[in-house]
């Protein structure tokens, strides 16, 4: 017989539980065998609902639809680009239409021959990319328009600009002063010196060694395969030298200057935003926290 000790720890069955029934404690919810839980222990309706019901499946990411107008300039989007495309069409059409005498002159005062870069370099530089040789249906005309666009958005007006100037001014130098040098050592004849020499293909060409740099290989490559051909096409013909070495300079002046385009890109793109976790946005550098 169980002394009086032992009875008043142990726990009491109930009047109508069975001698083999769990023995349960009273103060603990949800044991096991608790049949009879009381129904103010019982979780929240919504809160079962929401732990039986099934995880929804991850929206798939949308799609960018591709925008082939982004190609081609705009006003807003690539205003260098725009600007200088709309004069160039002007000075091709009046290339065409207007005065031959005129535009035989204008031409001859634009050329950056020895002789007009030696009296006033600044101004032949500039005047002589204000013309398209060729027109405007010419490949380095319709170069000019994709190419040029799609650099400026990546890197910005300015500095497109001075991707283009810097690459036809230095191909432009590097190719005319030999001449000189040639013609004052008495290699060349005096005519060298007024050689007509205009047009956009050097600034065209360095543009498309330099974005050759900022875009994915599958791009990259035929990129530079293209401009190559152009100027191994050239050199083999060896129609005009002279220019066609010009083309090849300019192209290896855009490779060469990849490192500092992809800075300056990474300039206008900003730093990459610090990756954040379920429940904490991402949060970017200079923003208080």
């Amino acid at each position: 017989m169980a002394s009086a000790v032992e009875t008043a720890g142990a726990p009491q069955l109930g009047d109508g539980a069975a001698e083999g029934a769990p023995v349960l404690l009273t103060g603990l919810p949800r044991q096991r065998g608790d049949a009879a839980a009381p129904v103010a222990d019982a979780p929240p309706a919504a809160l079962v609902a929401a732990a039986v019901a099934p995880t929804p499946a991850p929206t798939p990411a949308r799609r960018s639809r591709p925008r082939p107008w982004l190609l081609l300039p705009t006003p807003t989007g690539t205003p260098f680009t725009f600007c200088y495309a709309v004069l160039l069409v002007g000075t091709s059409l009046y290339a065409d239409h207007g005065d031959p005498s005129v535009v035989s002159a204008l031409l001859q005062g634009s050329s950056t021959d020895v002789v007009h870069l030696a009296q006033a370099p600044l101004l032949v530089l500039v005047a002589s990319a204000l013309w398209s040789a060729g027109g405007l249906l010419s490949g380095y005309a319709l170069a000019f328009l994709f190419v040029l666009t799609a650099l400026e958005r990546r890197i910005g007006g300015v500095r497109s600009a001075a991707v283009f100037f810097g690459g036809h001014a230095l191909a432009t130098l590097a190719t005319e002063l030999p001449v000189g040098f040639s013609v004052a050592a008495g290699g060349l004849p005096d005519s060298s010196l007024h050689r007509l020499d205009y047009g956009i293909s050097f600034g065209v060409m360095t543009c498309v060694g330099a974005l050759a740099g900022l875009l994915p290989a599958w791009l990259r490559w035929p990129l530079l395969v293209a401009g190559g051909y152009q100027v191994l096409s050239g050199l083999l013909d060896y129609a005009d030298p002279m220019t066609d070495w010009g083309h090849a300079l300019s192209l290896a002046l855009g490779i060469t200057a990849w490192p500092l385009l992809r800075y300056w890109r990474a300039q206008r793109s900003g730093p990459a935003p610090l990756l954040g976790d379920l429940g904490h946005p991402a949060l970017r550098p200079g923003r208080a926290v």
